[in-house]
């Protein structure tokens, strides 16, 4: 008999195989890569910078570090970190290339060129060595990943001792009826403005079910806990509509 991996995953509402799926979430990126920025000030309302920049508080980014940033798409997290780090590096690795052609064509790209690269590559399986950063950071992506377990055994891996992993992701808020109020703009808003801004209805109501599908934060914070990480801990951001998760490889 003929051995073959049978293993499924969601996309969205969707159950499919694991090896679709990467090309799946490949699509949908590569499709909103021209208006992913522009969709992500107005969905948030532009909120999503200040979650980025809570993130960079709590990192406190220091000179001579070497940050990579997974999912990192358009730069937003890199070119932040640097900012604050003049003497840092960093690497922005992503799986979909026509976003990092939008992150370099970003003003920000030129000015930093010398400290930042720009990778293709898959979270589940880095192309780098390992104990080559001081930071990892994945900002809207894990949700994203087939198996979220492999991509923190990668951040681990690629983590020096003493590094740092920081996610920021959507995630769920403790109130019931605040939940609901959320879920009726997500799931009514959203995919109308990726239609009307974007002209792709499809894979902003994709971008909404992965939210719902993505594990609540103590759950997650197990997650990072069981990849081997120390000193787990999480803030809530404008009620736990995102969160943020920090953990060292100790």
């Amino acid at each position: 008999m003929a051995n073959e991996d049978n293993s499924t995953t969601h996309f969205g509402y969707q159950t499919v195989p694991e090896a679709d799926k990467a090309g799946m979430v490949h699509g949908v990126f590569t499709r909103v890569a021209s208006k992913y920025d522009i969709m992500n000030d107005l969905m948030s309302g532009g909120v999503h910078r200040l979650w980025k920049d809570a993130m960079m508080d709590w990192l406190t980014p220091r000179p001579g570090q070497r940050l990579l940033d997974v999912a990192g798409g358009t730069g937003d997290v890199a070119f932040r970190f640097l900012k604050r780090a003049p003497e840092a590096e960093a690497v922005v690795c992503d799986m979909t290339e026509s976003m990092l052609i939008a992150g370099r064509q970003r003003a920000e790209a030129d000015s930093m060129a010398d400290r930042l690269d720009w990778v293709v590559g898959d979270a589940m399986a880095l192309p780098f060595a390992d104990n080559s950063f001081d930071v990892y950071t994945i900002s809207f992506g894990i949700r994203n990943v087939t198996r979220i377990a492999d991509a923190l055994a990668e951040a681990y891996r690629v983590l020096r001792p003493g590094g740092r992993l920081m996610v920021l992701e959507f995630s769920q808020i403790p109130n019931d009826l605040m939940q609901k109020v959320y879920d009726l703009y997500s799931f009514n808003v959203i995919p109308v403005m990726g239609q009307i801004v974007a002209g792709d209805r499809d894979s902003y109501q994709y971008l909404v079910e992965s939210i719902r599908k993505f594990p609540d934060q103590e759950t997650f914070a197990a997650m990072i806990r069981k990849a081997g990480f120390d000193q787990v801990k999480y803030r809530n951001l404008t009620m736990g509509v995102a969160a943020l998760h920090s953990g060292w490889k100790l």
